[in-house]
């Protein structure tokens, strides 16, 4: 997996907390704050992005819409995508399997459960 990291979420907070934590493994971290500042960075730099994590529930465009988008355009459908997500809602496994995502990590993430997810998709 390329090392640069695109993590979209539309709390600040969330992105400067997932930056500090993958920059800790020598992940590269690009931040987009909302789905349609995600698709703009993958279709310029798609080839440089080993996987998306994607806030579920942002204002505008949601992670599901976002998810949606990046799987019907081929020059980018094969990026993997894992979702972030706040909610307790029991049925985020079948959203993500439903929606293409590799899966989910609970917010607020803790640093070993965001490092070892990317790692294990990293293949390392």
């Amino acid at each position: 997996m390329d090392k640069n990291i695109l993590v979209v979420d539309d709390d600040n907070m969330n992105l400067k907390l997932a930056e500090v934590i993958l920059k800790q493994k020598a992940y590269s971290v690009i931040k987009a704050e909302s789905g349609e500042k995600c698709l703009e960075i993958l279709k310029s730099e798609g080839d440089s992005i080993g996987l998306v994590l994607l806030d579920i529930s942002m204002p505008g465009m949601s992670g599901t819409e976002t998810i949606e988008k990046i799987k019907a355009d081929d020059s980018i459908s094969n990026i993997p995508v894992l979702y972030l997500t706040a909610s307790e809602d029991e049925d985020i496994d079948e959203l993500a399997r439903k929606t293409g995502a590799l899966g989910y990590i609970k917010k607020p993430f803790l640093p070993k459960v965001l490092q070892d997810k990317v790692a294990e998709i990293a293949g390392e």
